[in-house]
């Protein structure tokens, strides 16, 4: 059995959205990754650490990184339908990147949140 994910994996007030590196596009997608590292998850499972995602929001995302080649959704049948999602070779690849992205965006993020300030000082001065 696997260890259940943990609620506080990603800290609340971590500006994920700052970061400017995605996976496939998607604002979510490192995220997901990282939550399916050890192994496959439930749905269920996936929504406690990340429970400020929506659900649809969260069901778009598995869905783009499936249609990607990072994660494969198996369905099993029997008397309890389950539906199980973990990284595909081409997924746990992806592991390390982003590991690595972590790490760059720690080491400049007061750089990234200075820069964006700026930015949205400028164009509030514009009136844009």
């Amino acid at each position: 059995m696997r260890e259940p994910l943990d609620p506080e994996m990603f800290d609340p007030v971590c500006p994920s959205e700052l970061v400017p590196i995605r996976v496939g596009g998607d604002k979510w997608a490192g995220t997901i990754v990282q939550c399916l590292a050890d192994g496959p998850r439930r749905f269920s499972e996936l929504r406690i650490p990340l429970r400020t995602i929506t659900p649809k929001v969260l069901t778009a995302s598995l869905r783009s990184l499936e249609r990607d080649g990072f994660v494969l959704r198996t369905v099993h049948t029997g008397p309890t339908r389950r539906v199980d999602y973990e990284l595909t070779p081409l997924g746990r690849s992806l592991l390390d990147l982003l590991a690595t992205a972590r790490t760059w965006a720690e080491t400049h993020l007061e750089e990234l949140l200075d820069a964006r300030e700026a930015a949205d000082r400028k164009t509030w001065a514009q009136g844009i």
